[in-house]
């Protein structure tokens, strides 16, 4: 079993970086502005041969209640409750705060074991807040610079009384080593409810949520299992028109959005139901087709919606009309609000992730092909009629296929279109990115 670990400060005391250093990669936004970090974010790492799971916090601070700052504060209070051992991380710089000593008292508490991290100490101005350390009450502090990597190995025989091996974690585990997770992430326009929608699926608070738009920046990672099934939840930000993103931050926070697209195998769009497919909605949906991800349409605030019936035609409609590389994706009005219609959501997402995950046998492909030709015979290009010799599959996630023949660049994009919606309609594959490529003969007279 691996070691949850939470590493827990007051803001802008480089919590996020040193998330960053031990998970190996760069999973959380990092800036000098305070407060980037809002929501958990959870990784997976194997520090210098430690098995850990690691979970970033946002700054513990007082505040109003209601208010953000607060919503962030009882997300840290959440992931203490969750770990093993909490990671204390301190501005050796600054030195001891009220901050600092009313989340060391928040940390006594809570009775978890804690590693006092003095951070920031790659120079002599950080000497003496490691010792106003001492003060705190929570051992001795480890003095260490996670931007420069500094004091890691020191840290890692801190942590590894209370963990195991990776080595030992993986012999455990290679007896029943589970099937891979289904990774699945939320995207949309800021606003339109998708960390509320991730809370109603997971059933608890997990993700920021609220009437301010844009509350989340990076993309918030869960995991959870959906009738046994193992999933990757990933909450992302809002994207925005490409020309209204300005803000440094921002433009971090939509880049981890669209990392989370990549790594996705479905992707769920979520969509305010009265204004959906606007043009934001339809530039999201063309990029996750042109990733090749499954897609799976949500119209949000569903319980809004007074006439239901005639809204799924006219969403229906302009899905198939805007959006014919992704013609016959499912839609499903839902309410993250109310719950109201989410029984609906999963069941479309496996099924979608089925489809995405298609592989057709070559003799029925060419069949198929046969018969496509039949039908509509590819166009002459100067008097010569171009010729679709054989096709065949060569991956899936998304289903690919290749077809060869000769003077096949001259193919025109109507008559790919064409074979495109004939291989969607003809083996069952709504909504799922297809992909052709063409294998030109060389001709043996050219020299």
């Amino acid at each position: 079993m691996s070691l949850t670990v939470a590493i827990v400060g007051r803001p802008n005391v480089g919590k996020s970086t040193l998330f960053n250093r031990l998970a190996g990669r760069k999973l959380a936004i990092v800036d000098d502005t305070p407060g980037v970090t809002r929501d958990r974010a959870v990784a997976n790492s194997d520090f210098a041969g430690l098995d850990l799971k690691l979970i970033d916090t946002a700054g513990f601070d007082e505040a109003a209640p209601e208010s953000l700052a607060a919503r962030m504060t009882a997300q840290t209070k959440a992931a203490i409750k969750e770990a093993d051992l909490c990671l204390f991380v301190i501005d050796a710089r600054a030195g001891i705060t009220t901050g600092d000593e009313i989340l060391a008292s928040e940390l006594r508490k809570s009775g978890k074991p804690v590693v006092l991290c003095a951070n920031k100490s790659e120079s002599a101005a950080a000497a003496a807040g490691e010792l106003e350390a001492y003060g705190l009450g929570l051992g001795d502090p480890i003095a260490i610079s996670a931007e420069h990597g500094i004091g890691l190995s020191e840290l890692r025989d801190a942590l590894a009384p209370y963990g195991e091996s990776a080595e030992e974690s993986i012999l455990e585990d290679a007896a029943e080593a589970p099937p891979r997770p289904l990774r699945l992430a939320i995207v949309g326009r800021p606003n339109v409810g998708k960390s509320s929608l991730m809370n109603r699926l997971l059933g608890e608070d997990r993700a920021l949520t609220g009437p301010e738009a844009g509350i989340t920046r990076d993309a918030v990672l869960a995991e959870w299992r959906f009738e046994g099934r193992e999933i990757l939840l990933h909450d992302t930000a809002g994207l925005r028109k490409k020309a209204r993103v300005v803000d440094r931050l921002e433009k971090l926070s939509v880049d981890s959005a669209l990392t989370a697209v990549r790594f996705a195998d479905c992707v769920i769009l979520v969509m305010d139901a009265k204004e959906a497919f606007e043009k934001q909605d339809l530039a999201i949906a063309d990029l996750i087709a042109r990733e090749g991800r499954a897609l799976v349409f949500i119209a949000n605030k569903w319980d809004q919606v007074s006439d239901r019936q005639k809204m799924l035609r006219d969403l229906r409609e302009k899905r198939d009309r805007l959006l014919p590389q992704v013609a016959g994706a499912t839609i499903e009005g839902v309410s993250a609000l109310t719950g109201e219609g989410l029984e609906r959501l999963m069941p479309a997402v496996i099924e979608a992730e089925r489809v995405w995950n298609t592989r057709v046998p070559t003799s029925a492909l060419n069949r198929f092909l046969e018969q496509a030709l039949s039908r509509h015979p590819p166009p002459a290009v100067s008097g010569r009629r171009i010729r679709l010799r054989y096709m065949t599959q060569a991956k899936a996630r998304p289903p690919t296929f290749v077809l060869f023949g000769n003077q096949l660049k001259a193919l025109p994009e109507s008559y790919l279109r064409y074979l495109t919606n004939a291989i969607r309609s003809a083996f069952t594959m709504p909504g799922t990115p297809i992909r052709l490529t063409l294998r030109s003969s060389k001709n043996p007279y050219t020299e």
